[in-house]
């Protein structure tokens, strides 16, 4: 009789990550959902999936959870990394210790989950390693310096990552959302007119702001994402990359046009969603 696989999956309090877990239980998988506020995963709990306290920043924190899933089921068949947030501010504004805590959760959590999870996958000789980057891991927009930085790096190790797992019978995929309904893109314009929303940067915050909460009113459901990440998951040979949500298409237009006609495109959209918001 086939085992049910049994999946990690952070940042599941809210948004894309509370849907994964939902999805990946109904379709029998046990899952483990991690994330540093408990308490906002009651409505998981109440559907007979694992919540559990979870800081992709603290290596205890990890262990403790690994270990403890590991005890209990034996094994770990798919990790999804979805824990991040996004800093935005225009470079100069930002401090570097802010910008290394960017990298600590968005890259770091994610290569301190998969190093805790590979003894496992390699002793099963199989498992599926599913990174959540963004369409910022390919398109880069402006006042996201470091969010981006870190969602191109984190593209990079998993391609990387990629071709050291694959002959140990461990997958690598990498899930990139567009806009997608969740509380990310109020809490980061917020900060980004509070970091740069006067000075020298203002025009270019204030711009940035707006295409934010402008992409909000026209965001795809977390669901898209959660669909995606069942065919990485589950799927007998999953392709190396997913796409979906709101504006993901710009990825088919990064292959064809020149950087300095995407900066123009990011100029002009600025200006479109300053009225819409108006």
């Amino acid at each position: 009789m086939a085992h049910r696989k049994v999946a990690l999956v952070t940042g599941a309090s809210s948004g894309i990550g509370n849907a994964i877990a939902r999805s990946l239980h109904r379709n029998g998988v046990i899952v483990y959902a991690g994330a540093r506020r408990v308490s906002r995963m009651n409505d998981l709990d109440d559907l007979g999936i694992t919540t559990l306290s979870l800081d992709v920043t603290d290596p205890d924190s990890v262990e403790r959870v690994v270990d403890r899933i590991v005890s209990e089921t034996g094994r770990i068949d798919i990790l999804v990394n979805n824990a991040g947030y996004g800093l935005m501010g225009a470079l100069e504004d930002v401090p570097l210790s802010q910008a290394q805590d960017q990298f600590d959760v968005n890259l770091f959590g994610a290569a301190r989950l998969i190093q805790s999870v590979l003894p496992m996958m390699r002793q099963q000789q199989a498992g599926r390693i599913i990174n959540i980057t963004s369409v910022d891991g390919k398109v880069a927009q402006p006042m996201a310096s470091w969010y981006v930085a870190s969602k191109f790096a984190l593209e990079g190790l998993s391609d990387s990552l990629r071709l050291e797992l694959q002959p140990l019978g461990i997958d690598t995929v990498v899930i990139e959302p567009g806009g997608i309904q969740s509380e990310w893109a109020d809490i980061a314009a917020s900060h980004l007119q509070e970091t740069s929303g006067n000075g020298p940067y203002k025009q270019t915050a204030n711009r940035a702001a707006a295409i934010l909460k402008a992409v909000k009113q026209f965001s795809s459901k977390p669901q898209v994402i959660a669909r995606l990440v069942d065919r990485a998951a589950l799927s007998r040979r999953p392709k190396t990359r997913y796409h979906a949500g709101s504006g993901s298409q710009v990825l088919y237009l990064r292959r064809f046009l020149p950087d300095k006609m995407i900066d123009r495109g990011w100029r002009l959209i600025g200006e479109v969603a300053q009225r819409i918001i108006e």
